[in-house]
C-alpha cells in the first residue's frame, strides 16, 4: 500500500475542491465484509491527472462523470483518475469492504456475554480508505452525507443526528465541512443514555453488557461534559459548531479516544466494571474535557498537514487539564499531569527517535503516525502551559479566537496559529515559537546559591539548554515545631537565563526551581537542597510541589545521577504518609515497573519487591479505617503486583476479599490470578473457572494473560504461536497475551523467545500492520531482558530486517530505554 507524500498532498491540493460525499453503507451483507458507495463530487480547478485512495475486498465498479473505469486500474490503496478536465465532476465507487479486527477501519467486535455485536470506526490517520473511497488528506474538506444499512435491532450513530428511515436504514445530517479522517459511525445495540444541554442533543452510548455500569456513571459523565461545554463557551467566541453531542464507549479501542466531530468514541475501559480511584476518574473527566476541546481545535480549524498534528494534541491536552480545573470538581489535574504525563514527554524527548513539538516536515503519512508520543500531547502542552505563562492567559484566548474567526471550517498550520497569537501581543511570539517548537531535547534547571559578606544569600539558577523559561522557585525552611514539614517562605518568579543573582537573605532548607511546574525542563538540587528532600519529601505543603520533586529524582535515576535503591527509600521513607493518589500511583508503578523490572541488577529484584511491599502494608494498615478507600485500592493493587509468595493472596483470592476491605471485584480477581500465575501457584483449571465466572470480554483479556504467564514450556509456546503464527487473536487479545508472556522471574524459562522476538514482531508487523505492529513493540518486546546481547540483536534488526515504520520507532525506543537500562546497572555496579 502506498503511504500518502506531503508532495503529493500539496499537489492534489492546488487542483481539487471536493464539494460533498455521499456515502452508502451496508452492514447486513455478512460478518467478515460489508458493503460501501460513494459518490464525490468534486470540482478540477485544471487539466490533470490525480488518484483516489481506498483499500476493498473487492472492487465491484467505478464511474466518472458516467462513463466506466476499470477497476483492475486500482494500484495497490490508489484509483488513478486520468485526463481529468478542468471542471465539476462526479465520481462513483461500488466496493467491497473488510471488517477490522484490530480496531483501524471499520471494527467488528462481538461481545462474548451477551453475543451482540458492534461496529464502529476509527478512520485515523489514513484508515479512511478501508471504509469508504475518499481523497484522503486533512485539507480537502468536504460535506459528508451518510447513510448506514444496519441489521433490526441496532442504532447507527454518526457525526450528526441520525433517523431511522425504515427497512434498517439510517440516515445522518449533512455535516458542515470536515476532513476525511473525522468521519464517524458506531453501530450496534447500543444501551443510551440521552439528554439535552443548552438545547443541544447529548448522548453517552456502550455495550448492552455494561449498561448497569455506564447508568451507575452516567450522571458523572454528563456532569462533566455540561461543565466542560459551559466553560468552552466562556472561553471561545465560536460556538460549538456541530449538531449534536454524542460519546460512545466502544470495545478494543486503540486509543483513549477519537475526537470525531459530534461522535466521540472513547475506549470502553472507562466504563468501570470495578472499583476505581478518583484519579482515575479525572483521567476519564480529562479525556471527556481534551476531546471536546477538540471540536474547535482539530475539528473546526484542522491542520493542514500532519507536521502540525501538535496544534491538535498539544492544544487539547492543555486545554483539558486547564478546564477541568476551571469547571469541574477536580482541582488538582495538574499535578496528575506532572507526575504522569510529563514524564513520557521527557521521556520521549531523550531517546533518538526525538522530534520538535513542530516538526520542520513530516514527509508521509507513514511517518506521521509515529508523531503521536508523548512530545505532541504532553511537551506540547507544557510548552502552551509555559506559553500562557509568559504570555498571559487573556492575550492567548484572544489569539486563539482570532485563529478560530480566521480559519473556521478550514485548514490552518503553524505560521497560522503563530499569526493570530501575535495579533493578540506586542511579545515576540515567532522567537519564543522557535525556541520551543522547533527544537528538541530537555533543558536541566540547577539552583545555585552564593553567600554575600553580610551573612545572607543569594540564588541564580543553572541553565542547561537553550530554551527560555519563566518560572518559579520556591524557598522552603524547615518548620522548628514541627521537625517532619517544610514551610514556604516565598515563591521567587524568575526568567531564566537569568540577568542578576536574586537576593534571598538567609539560606532556605530546600531551593526548588520550576515550583508549580510551570515550565518543561529536569530538575537537579543543590547539596543541601537534596539532603532536605531526602529527609522531608513528604513535607512539602503541596502535591504539585512534591510532584516535581519526585519527578526530579525520577530523572536523575534515568539519568544515571541518582542509584535507583536511593529512589526506593525515598518511596520506602516518604510515600506511606503521601495523600495525592496520582503521586502514590506514578512512584509506585515507577518504583515497581523500572526499578524492580529493569535498573536493579536480578539479584536486588527480591529485596526490591519485598522493600516495595512492605510499603503497600504500611499503606494497607493506615486506610483500614475506610477513610482512604482510593489510597487503600492502590495499595492492594500494588501489594498484589509485587508479592513474591503466593499464600496472602492466594487467601484473598479465595475469601473474595481483603481483610478490612476490599471485596474483590473482577478487576482484582484476575489480578490476583494473575500474579498466581507468574508464581507457579494457580493452573488452567483455575483460569477456566475464573474465566466461567466473568466471561466478559474483560475476562476473555484476563485468561489470555493469565496463560500466556503460566511457568510452563507449553503454555508459553502455545502463547507464542497466538501472537506470532496466527492472525485471529483482536488487538485487545494479543495485548493481554504479550503482557502475561515476558515475566521477570522466568527468565529462563523463556530465555529462547528472546532471539526470537526480533524475526517474528517484523513478520506478524507486516502481516497485520501497524496496531499489532504497535502492540507488538510495546507489549511483546523482552523488556525484562536488560543484557548487551538483547541489545545488539535489536540493533541488528534494525539494520538488516526492514521492519515497518510503526515497529521500527517502537523497536529504535525499546532499544534506547534497554541501553539506558544497562547504564543505569554499570553506574550502580561496585568499582574493582
Amino acid at each position: 500500500m502506498s503511504v500518502l507524500t506531503r508532495d503529493e498532498a500539496q499537489t492534489r491540493a492546488q487542483l481539487l475542491d471536493v464539494h460533498r460525499y455521499t456515502i452508502d453503507l451496508d452492514l447486513t451483507t455478512g460478518d467478515e465484509t460489508f458493503d460501501s458507495r460513494t459518490v464525490i463530487r468534486f470540482t478540477a480547478r485544471t487539466d490533470a491527472d490525480t488518484f483516489v485512495e481506498l483499500k476493498p475486498a473487492e472492487l465491484r465498479s467505478v464511474t466518472l462523470d458516467g462513463q466506466p473505469l476499470d477497476p483492475d486500474t486500482l494500484d495497490g490503496n490508489r484509483l488513478p483518475l486520468e485526463n481529468l478536465t478542468a471542471g465539476a465532476h462526479e465520481l462513483r465507487v461500488d466496493a467491497v469492504m473488510r471488517y477490522s479486527r484490530t480496531g483501524e477501519g471499520m471494527h467488528r467486535f462481538t461481545d462474548p456475554t451477551d453475543g451482540e455485536t458492534y461496529v464502529y470506526t476509527q478512520l485515523f490517520l489514513d484508515d479512511v480508505q478501508r471504509v469508504y473511497a475518499a481523497f484522503d488528506q486533512p485539507d480537502l474538506k468536504s460535506v459528508f452525507e451518510l447513510s448506514v444499512k444496519a441489521p433490526e435491532g441496532w442504532t447507527v450513530l454518526a457525526n450528526g443526528v441520525t433517523e431511522h428511515t425504515g427497512d434498517g436504514v439510517w440516515q445522518a445530517a449533512p455535516t458542515p465541512l470536515i476532513s476525511t479522517y473525522l468521519v464517524a459511525v458506531a453501530a450496534g445495540p447500543w444501551h443510551s443514555v440521552r439528554t439535552e444541554h443548552r438545547g443541544l442533543p447529548f448522548g453517552i452510548h456502550c455495550r448492552r453488557s455494561l449498561a448497569p455500569h455506564l447508568d451507575a456513571d452516567a450522571e458523572e459523565i454528563l456532569e462533566i461534559t455540561r461543565q466542560c461545554y459551559d466553560r468552552y463557551h466562556e472561553k471561545f467566541e465560536e460556538p460549538y459548531p456541530f449538531d449534536s453531542y454524542d460519546q460512545a464507549f466502544v470495545p478494543e479501542f486503540n486509543a483513549g479516544a477519537m475526537e470525531n466531530p459530534g461522535l466521540v468514541t472513547f475506549r470502553d475501559e472507562f466504563v468501570y466494571r470495578s472499583a476505581v480511584t478518583d484519579t482515575e476518574r479525572q483521567t476519564r473527566a480529562m479525556v471527556i474535557a481534551h476531546e471536546m476541546a477538540h471540536m474547535w481545535f482539530g475539528d473546526l480549524v484542522t491542520l493542514k498537514w500532519w507536521d502540525d498534528i501538535w496544534l491538535n494534541e498539544s492544544f487539547a491536552e492543555y486545554m483539558g487539564y486547564q478546564t477541568l480545573i476551571e469547571a469541574t470538581r477536580f482541582t488538582d489535574t495538574w499535578t496528575d499531569f506532572g507526575v504522569v504525563r510529563k514524564a513520557w514527554g521527557y521521556d520521549a524527548d531523550q531517546r533518538p527517535s526525538t522530534h520538535p513539538v513542530a516538526p520542520e516536515a513530516v514527509e508521509d503519512t507513514a511517518s506521521a503516525l509515529l508523531n503521536f508520543d508523548g512530545i505532541s500531547y504532553a511537551k506540547g502542552a507544557s510548552a502552551l502551559r509555559q506559553l500562557v505563562t509568559w504570555l498571559g492567559e487573556k492575550d492567548f484566548l484572544a489569539g486563539i479566537n482570532t485563529h478560530f474567526a480566521r480559519h473556521r471550517f478550514g485548514n490552518a498550520t503553524l505560521a497560522d496559529f503563530i499569526d493570530s497569537l501575535a495579533s493578540a501581543t506586542e511579545r515576540d511570539v515567532p522567537a519564543w515559537a522557535d525556541a520551543w517548537l522547533r527544537t528538541t531535547g530537555v533543558d536541566t534547571l540547577t539552583p545555585r546559591v552564593a553567600p554575600a559578606p553580610d551573612g545572607t544569600c543569594t540564588l541564580t539558577v543553572g541553565h542547561a539548554g537553550s530554551r527560555p523559561h519563566r518560572i518559579a522557585v520556591g524557598l522552603y525552611d524547615l518548620d522548628l515545631t514541627d521537625e517532619g514539614r517544610l514551610t514556604l517562605r516565598e515563591r521567587l518568579e524568575l526568567d531564566v537565563p537569568q540577568t542578576a543573582a536574586q537576593p534571598i537573605g538567609k539560606r532556605p532548607a530546600l531551593l526548588l526551581p520550576n515550583d508549580g511546574d510551570l515550565t518543561y525542563a529536569k530538575v537537579r538540587f543543590d547539596p543541601e537542597s537534596f539532603e532536605a528532600v531526602r529527609t522531608h519529601l513528604s513535607g512539602l505543603p503541596e502535591p504539585l510541589s512534591r510532584a516535581v520533586v519526585w519527578n526530579a529524582l525520577r530523572d536523575a535515576v534515568r539519568d544515571g545521577e541518582l542509584p535507583a535503591a536511593a529512589y526506593l527509600e525515598a518511596a520506602r521513607a516518604h510515600l506511606p504518609h503521601e495523600t495525592d493518589l496520582a503521586l502514590v500511583q506514578g512512584v509506585l508503578g515507577f518504583a515497581t515497573g523500572q526499578i524492580a523490572d529493569r535498573y536493579l541488577a536480578p539479584e536486588a529484584r527480591p529485596q526490591a519487591l519485598a522493600t516495595l511491599a512492605d510499603l503497600c502494608r504500611d499503606l494497607l494498615r493506615r486506610t483500614e479505617d475506610g477513610d482512604h478507600p482510593g489510597l487503600r485500592l492502590i495499595a492492594v493493587r500494588h501489594f498484589i503486583d509485587t508479592a513474591a509468595h503466593p499464600h496472602a493472596i492466594a487467601a484473598w483470592l479465595a475469601d473474595g476479599t481483603v481483610p478490612g476491605g476490599p471485596e474483590l471485584d473482577p478487576e482484582l480477581r484476575w489480578r490476583i490470578l494473575g500474579r498466581l500465575a507468574v508464581l507457579g501457584d494457580t493452573d488452567e483449571a483455575a483460569i477456566a473457572a475464573e474465566l466461567d465466572r466473568d466471561p466478559s470480554a474483560a475476562g476473555q483479556e484476563g485468561a489470555a494473560r493469565c496463560r500466556a504467564a503460566l511457568p510452563d514450556p507449553e503454555a508459553k509456546q502455545r502463547a507464542w504461536e497466538a501472537m506470532f503464527s496466527g492472525d485471529d487473536l483482536s488487538n485487545y487479545l494479543f495485548t493481554a497475551t504479550a503482557q502475561g508472556f515476558w515475566q521477570p522471574e522466568q527468565a529462563d524459562l523463556v530465555r529462547e523467545y528472546v532471539p526470537r522476538f526480533y524475526p517474528d514482531a517484523v513478520a506478524v508487523a507486516a502481516r497485520r500492520g501497524p496496531a499489532i505492529a504497535d502492540a507488538a513493540g510495546r507489549w511483546a518486546f523482552p523488556a525484562h531482558a536488560v543484557d548487551a546481547e538483547t541489545l545488539a540483536l535489536g540493533e541488528q534488526c534494525l539494520r538488516d530486517a526492514d521492519p515497518i515504520p510503526a515497529l521500527r520507532r517502537k523497536l529504535v525506543d525499546q532499544l534506547d530505554d534497554l541501553a539506558r537500562a544497562l547504564r543505569v546497572r554499570e553506574a550502580a555496579a561496585p568499582q574493582a
